[in-house]
Order: C-alpha cells, then structure tokens, then sequence
C-alpha cells in the first residue's frame, strides 16, 4: 500500500471537548424552544404541566445520552449509532439505518433547516426574496426557483464546504455557532426577567381557553394532549445523538464522549426550562395559546422588552440558531455514508478520505447534492414526518444494545458505563415503546409509511451485498 493510500485512510481525532460539547448543544438547540411552548400550552393547558414536560423528555433524551455515552466510548468509530446497530443486529440492520438517516431523516432535516434559513433571511430582509424566477413539475413533484431555493441552496453549498475543510476548523464553527445560540436564550430569558414586566402569578392560570390555531382539538387535553406536548418537546431535544456519529473524529473519545454528551444535555435542559419560565413570566397561559402560529412565544416575549425591533431580533435569533443545527447536521451526517462504504454497503467511492484535509468529501458532497434536491423539491417535510416513527425504533435499537454487548462482550473495556444501569435505559425504552404505539394508534398513516420507506432499503441492501461479492 503506498503512502498516500495509507494517509487516506484514516480520519484525524481534530475534536476537543470544547467542539465536541458544541456539537451536541448545536445540534440540539433548533428552532424547537422559539417555537413549540404555544402549542405545548394548548395541548396540557397549565404552565406547571408544560414545566413538567420540558423536564420529562429532557431527562429522557439524557437517559438516552447517558447509554449511548457508554456505547460510544467503548465504540469510538465514524457513523456511531450505525456501527452500534451493525455490530448488535447485523449488516441488514445497519445499513437500513443509514438508509434512513441519508436518504430521508438527515438530508430531509437539513433541506428543512435550508429552506428555514431562507424563510428567516427573508423576513429579515422585509420580503426581499419574495417572487419565483420559474417554475416545473416532475411526476408529482413541483420544483419552484426563485431567490428563496438559492439562498437555501448557497446555504447548504456553503456549509458543505466547510465541512470539506479540516474537521477542527468544523469544530471551531461550531463552537462559535453554539455559543451564539445560548447567547441568543439568555438574552430573552434576561431581558425577560430584567426589562419586561410581569410576574409568577401566570403560573396561577390556565392556557385552556387560549385561541389555539391549528392545534387539533383531539390533542388539547388529557392523555393525548400530554402524549401531543412530550412528542414536540423531544422535536426541540432531538439531536442529542449526533455527536456518537463524528466519534472517530473526538480527541481523548473515552472520556470527551461521555463529558460532552451528559454537559451537553444537562446545559439545553436548563436552557429551555428557564426559557419557558421566562415566557410565563412575562405573558399568560392564554396569551401564549393565542399566539398565532405564523409567530412564536419568543419574539412576543422580546416584543415586551425590545419594542418593534423584536421582529427583527428574532429573525436574526432564528436565522443564526438554523444555520447553527445546519452546520453540525452536515457535518456529522456524512459519516455515515462514509462508514457504510467502507463495509461495502455504499459507493466505494465515498469511503475515500481527502488527502489534505483527511474527511471524507465525497460522502458531504453527495449528502449536499441529495439535500438540495430535497429542499426544490418541497418532500422534506413529508419525508421527516413519516421517518419520526422510524427514527424512534433505531433510537430504541440502539440503547438496547448496551444489554447485548454486556452479555455478549462482558470483557470489553468500558472507560464510561451507563450511570444507573439497567434502570435509566430501560426507563427510557420504555418510554420510546409508549411513544411508538401512541404514533402507531393516533397516526397510523405516518407510522406504516415511514416502515414502508425503511423497508424500501431491502433491494438496495441485496444489491450492494450482491455487488460487494462480485467485486
């Protein structure tokens, strides 16, 4: 093997603790704590029982965090949930995995995340990208080009290309990104407290007569509204993973891992607690439920201390948190294309390292150009609906594999072992079980139509084994 064939093949450990911390914060934090109080409060009514759903799925997605930090640890390798999946389950397994994560769930989220930015600039701009250039349709899909697509589309071009730079300058991004974005929170939350008036005798009342647009009737009380409220806190929790997919990447990844993955966690629940505090602070449980939905909770919270420039605040907030979320989704997203092929389950190609740079460009630039195909073509929202249900099943593959690889590798070095092993991730299975069979029951369509697109990834498996072989 010649030299340059060996410097390829390898990935540089570039990732610190300080990127590693931000890429799970980053990742996490979206657009979920601007956004999802208003409907939370429709869905329970009383700030006291949104309080208590913030913290339930908060300390939910830590249980999870808390098991897949043993995994990673212990599996430090590119693609992480992927490698955990393959090694517990088999191949098949594995590579449906990454069928969904690269053809629907992460470039779905980061076509969203595009477009998101696109919307945000926009009304930043006072409309200024408003208007098509054309427009075509494709069977049944309308692709629409105008300013909007190609601010989303330089958006993702321009990330992608960074991350084709050296994985420590990703990670100063990052860190940089991330450090904006609970800037951003802690600016609402003090200028909630310090320059707004209001008061905790909100918390005394109810959102239940609140105007509630586009919140179902159906979701606005009891179980189902509970069930309702925890599925849109653990949207604006979700991401907490990522971080295990760049672990072949993390400097010092028995202990960066676990460090990054429990502080990272236990900084956004703080966060978004103290933020919804701040929001009934400052307005009423049926102020908040009578938001509009082409609003949010935040930019009327920042309107009582900032005046008419929270508007503008806010889409600069927002515009700077998605292109945050983009950044670290692009970033980790490709490792797992880049570890697929390297098993032989995915172009050949795309396990090729950089030779400067050391990541794997091809795997960002095919996740770029699937991303942008997506965001013209307006799926992606349908798309991530329907791989919500699936996405869950790997989520509760994956922790339950820290069981089998306790049986099954008992001897394996652990630097970092489940705090509250068997509890906290049988806790959290179980909840994941209760979520799947509430989606499976209140939205059967969805539930059956993401599997039917995860079972999708079966001819293709057959054809890159059966390729695989005649290679």
């Amino acid at each position: 093997m010649s030299s340059t064939t060996s410097a390829q093949t390898s990935l540089i450990r570039g990732l610190g603790l300080a990127a590693a911390f931000s890429i799970v914060v980053g990742n996490v934090i979206g657009q979920g704590i601007f956004l999802k109080t208003r409907v939370m409060t429709c869905n329970v009514g009383e700030p006291s029982t949104v309080l208590f759903v913030w913290i339930a799925a908060g300390l939910l997605s830590l249980a999870g965090a808390l098991t897949y930090a043993e995994l990673a640890a212990m599996m430090p390798k590119a693609g992480g949930e992927y490698v955990f999946v393959r090694e517990a389950y088999g191949r098949c397994t594995g590579f449906l995995y990454g069928w969904m994560q690269f053809f629907i769930a992460k470039t779905g989220s980061q076509a969203a995340l595009a477009v998101g930015f696109a919307i945000f600039l926009n009304l930043l701009l006072g409309g200024a990208l408003d208007g098509e250039y054309f427009r075509f349709q494709i069977s049944t899909f309308t692709f629409t080009f105008g300013a909007m697509q190609v601010v989303a589309l330089s958006a993702i071009v321009l990330v992608t290309l960074i991350n084709c730079l050296a994985v420590s300058l990703s990670g100063n991004v990052a860190a940089v990104l991330t450090a904006v974005k609970i800037a951003l929170v802690l600016l609402i939350v003090i200028g909630a407290f310090v320059f707004a008036d209001g008061t905790f005798a909100h918390f005394a009342s109810s959102g239940a007569g609140g105007v509630c647009e586009g919140v179902d009737a159906a979701a606005r009380t009891g179980f189902a509204g509970f069930g309702a409220a925890m599925l849109g806190a653990l949207w604006a929790y979700d991401g907490w993973n990522n971080l295990t997919l760049v672990a072949g990447e993390v400097k010092q990844p028995q202990r960066n891992i676990p460090i990054a993955l429990i502080s990272g966690m236990a900084t956004v629940g703080c966060l978004y607690v103290l933020a919804n505090v701040a929001y009934f602070y400052v307005l009423t449980p049926d102020e908040i439920a009578s938001i509009p939905a082409a609003s949010s909770v935040a930019s009327q919270v920042a309107e009582r201390f900032l005046g008419a420039t929270a508007v503008g605040f806010m889409a600069a907030a927002l515009l700077a948190s998605t292109f945050g979320t983009l950044h670290t989704s692009i970033l980790t997203g490709a490792r797992v294309p880049y570890a697929m092929s390297r098993d032989g389950l995915f172009f050949q190609s795309l396990a090729r390292l950089s030779q400067r740079a050391r990541v794997p460009v091809g795997a960002l630039i095919l996740q770029g150009v699937w991303a942008s195909v997506l965001a013209l073509s307006g799926s992606y929202d349908a798309l991530t609906d329907y791989v919500i249900f699936a996405s869950w099943i790997f989520y509760g593959l994956a922790t339950a594999s820290v069981f089998i690889f306790r049986t099954r590798l008992p001897d394996a070095e652990r630097p970092y072992k489940t705090w509250g092993y068997p509890v906290v991730p049988v806790l959290f299975l179980l909840v994941t079980a209760a979520l799947l069979i509430n989606t499976l029951l209140t939205t059967p369509r969805q539930a059956l139509t993401g599997l039917a697109l995860i079972a999708l990834g079966l001819p293709v498996y057959w054809y890159w084994t059966r390729a695989n072989k005649a290679a």
